[in-house]
């Protein structure tokens, strides 16, 4: 069976376990994901662009050997994050003091801002790969028993990190539907081909679709009763 692949970004949820399952598929999703907050909490630290570099290319061959995410999938993650990055890398380089590198009229580039820039964003592009790698091999249902039978979570927060999982997954496939939705009601352009709707309203319509759909589960999942009464079915085993 082929590596994962999902929508968007081309990474999903495993489908495999035992020994075709990638590496980190095979580990217990709360230590993943333990592991996942471990880092991000201690990159806050580092402020020298060499460690921020070697953790990224760390968090890539984790992504890649690890969890068996495609080289495409990668580099599309890079490129959704980089716009960020970005923005942090120029803002820092032009708002903080020190010595000046280069100035064009009021704006001036600093060496100790750009030395900052360039640490936070490939601290962004880092964690950004990093959370890639856990949605390709953590399944969402195997992390909500695991916090709930390791962890000893309440019912309805797993199942609310059940949920929120899920819709995260999909959000790149409804993108992609709003998308082609306003390019086929759009008028034509003078090339006779369908022009693409605002980004602000495709945006907005996904917040809706988003807030609409997290009603209907919250109702669904108030209505179970999640948490009320100890369970008296079968529950499957966390993997340790």
């Amino acid at each position: 069976m082929s590596g994962p692949v999902v929508s968007g970004l081309g990474v999903s949820g495993p489908r495999v376990s035992g020994p075709r399952a990638s590496w980190l598929a095979r580990r217990n999703p709360s230590a993943v994901l333990a592991g996942l907050f471990a880092v991000s909490a201690a990159l806050i630290a580092v402020r020298d662009p060499a460690v921020a570099l070697g953790v990224l290319v760390l968090a890539v061959a984790l992504a890649l050997v690890g969890a068996r995410v495609g080289v495409g999938a990668v580099l599309r993650a890079q490129l959704a994050f980089g716009g960020f990055a970005l923005g942090i890398l120029l803002v820092n380089a032009m708002s903080r003091p020190g010595a000046v590198l280069a100035r064009a009229g009021a704006f001036r580039i600093t060496e100790e801002g750009l030395d900052m820039g360039a640490a936070l964003a490939l601290r962004t592009l880092a964690l950004g790969t990093l959370s890639v790698a856990f949605l390709a091999a953590v399944d969402p249902v195997d992390l909500m028993i695991s916090l709930h039978l390791d962890l000893r979570l309440p019912a309805r927060v797993t199942f609310a990190v059940l949920a929120g999982q899920r819709m995260l997954q999909r959000l790149p496939a409804e993108w992609a539907t709003i998308r082609a939705a306003q390019a086929v009601r759009a008028p034509l352009d003078r090339r006779g081909r369908p022009r693409r709707g605002p980004f602000a309203a495709a945006a907005f319509a996904l917040l809706v679709s988003c807030i609409r759909r997290s009603a209907r589960v919250a109702q669904s999942l108030e209505a179970r009763g999640l948490g009320l009464e100890p369970r008296t079915v079968w529950r499957r085993r966390s993997r340790g």
